[in-house]
């Protein structure tokens, strides 16, 4: 069953965060990303949502995220893990169900990074990764996923010039090609669309190693971002895919077109809960 190996505490937080016919409805906090995670959070709270992916830019220190390199490498591998609780801790204290971390694992990462980023996401009581990995990397990363056993689930761009990003399903397939039960797919809708990729038919087939998905709008062709309904990305029919197969799999709001993060995630909100209404 897809998302079988998601963290008990998720499914027994089902009911507190399900929209209508038990769908999870949560945000990529990526969405917020102009503001603090304490500012996020009470967003996130004032909008009624429960479920959260949480992004790396609000876990790493701003003056250290900007400039990655050396002083991203030494943060990651001399950070206390206290630092992670603490964080988990505010999402628990939030009532907002910390559903995975949005961790980047790309070539030249370390080994040592890596085996980091698992530890930082069991501190914050989750056990999905989610990551713009690299196809290349995956075989680096299964290992440790196995070891701490925690859920890696690749996400995607529209990128298909670029061969080891992921883009389209021969991408996705590469990079699970070997590998453990571990690694699964983060499914971005709206990017999948731009790539000229059909999310419905690929749900339809794939479901079973979906971990959870990004909804956004936008245009085929690797056409712009837009309001939800504005663009080409089946939004309607994947979230009722789901919702009627009753499938595990977490439909978290990715806002990236313009315009103030409260309003328009509202209006992202509104829109979804009218499509699984009807």
């Amino acid at each position: 069953m897809a998302g079988a190996l998601l963290p008990d505490r998720l499914s027994a937080n089902r009911e507190k965060i399900a929209l209508p016919k038990g769908f999870v409805l949560g945000v990529q906090s990526y969405s917020f990303r102009d503001r603090s995670l304490e500012a996020a959070i009470k967003a996130m709270k004032k909008l009624g949502l429960t479920s959260c992916e949480l992004w790396e830019g609000h876990v790493i220190p701003q003056e250290i995220f900007t400039k990655r390199g050396e002083a991203l490498r030494k943060w990651r591998l001399e950070v206390s893990l206290d630092y992670f609780h603490a964080i988990r801790d505010q999402f628990n204290k939030a009532g907002i169900a910390l559903q995975a971390y949005n961790g980047t694992i790309k070539d030249g990462t370390s080994d040592e990074e890596i085996d980091r980023t698992f530890e930082m996401t069991k501190a914050l009581g989750t056990n999905v990764l989610t990551s713009s990995a690299t196809v290349s990397v995956m075989k680096r990363i299964d290992p440790y996923a196995r070891q701490h056993e925690v859920i890696v689930a690749m996400h995607n761009h529209d990128k298909v010039q670029r061969p080891n990003e992921f883009s389209t399903p021969q991408t996705f397939a590469r990079g699970m090609e070997g590998l453990s039960e571990y690694i699964r797919i983060n499914l971005d809708i709206g990017h999948f669309t731009a790539a000229n990729c059909d999310p419905v038919d690929y749900m339809k087939k794939m479901h079973e190693k979906i971990v959870c998905i990004h909804v956004k709008d936008r245009k085929k062709d690797h056409g712009p971002r837009t309001p939800f309904g504005e663009g080409d990305t089946p939004i309607a029919e994947v979230l009722r895919l789901i919702r009627d197969n009753q499938w595990n799999i977490p439909a978290n709001i990715e806002l990236e077109y313009p315009g103030d993060p409260e309003v328009e995630m509202k209006r992202c909100i509104d829109y979804c809960r009218k499509v699984l209404e009807a």
